[in-house]
């Protein structure tokens, strides 16, 4: 048996959209399929829980045991990547104790913050970081790990720390990089 679904099983999921070359793990849990759209030459390893309105690009990969919450939307666009045990949050209670807390709670006694999530063409995203709602993090910024990203962040730069802080500029080697592999793919 394999690892991956193939082809039809994900088609039998019910995905808004799924490309070519998709490997989704056995493992994996899927909530909400109707409201993903995933691109082509996408991996999603075991024990990843993607739930809510995720939308992914192509040449995306997401690392064991990551979880995608999208109940506002997670968006992962074209080369980006995030390593095992990322968690990206689109909503999340208020802690100040203003409100109450957890999902078993009727939505009127609690405070919850609810935004969108981007993940920018290149991103990567470094093991065990977690990204809050709301944040937008910039073409080619790479994310250290075990970071708390809280803000956005911006382009091509380089972040780590708790929070997440702007360390350096990053290369943009890679921008000629996938010239090339566009134009290899072309020719096949």
């Amino acid at each position: 048996m394999n690892n991956f679904y193939d082809a039809q099983e994900l088609k039998e999921f019910g995905f808004a959209k799924v490309g070519i070359n998709v490997l989704i793990s056995r493992k994996a849990s899927i909530y909400g399929a109707e409201n993903m759209s995933i691109g082509s030459n996408v991996r999603i390893d075991d024990f990843c829980i993607l739930s809510g309105k995720i939308t992914i690009g192509n040449y995306v990969h997401i690392g064991a045991y990551s979880a995608i919450f999208g109940s506002f939307g997670v968006e992962m666009h074209d080369f980006s990547g995030i390593s095992s045990r990322v968690s990206i949050y689109s909503s999340s209670d208020d802690y100040s104790g203003e409100y109450m807390t957890n999902p078993t709670v009727p939505q009127k006694y609690r405070g919850c913050v609810n935004a969108k999530v981007v993940l920018s063409k290149h991103v990567i995203v470094g093991a065990e970081t977690v990204i809050l709602p709301g944040v937008v993090i910039g073409e080619g910024t790479a994310v250290g790990s075990m970071c708390l990203v809280n803000r956005s962040c911006d382009e091509w730069s380089i972040y780590g720390g708790i929070p997440a802080k702007r360390i350096k500029e990053r290369s943009r080697h890679i921008l000629e990089l996938e010239k090339e592999l566009l134009k290899e793919k072309k020719h096949e």
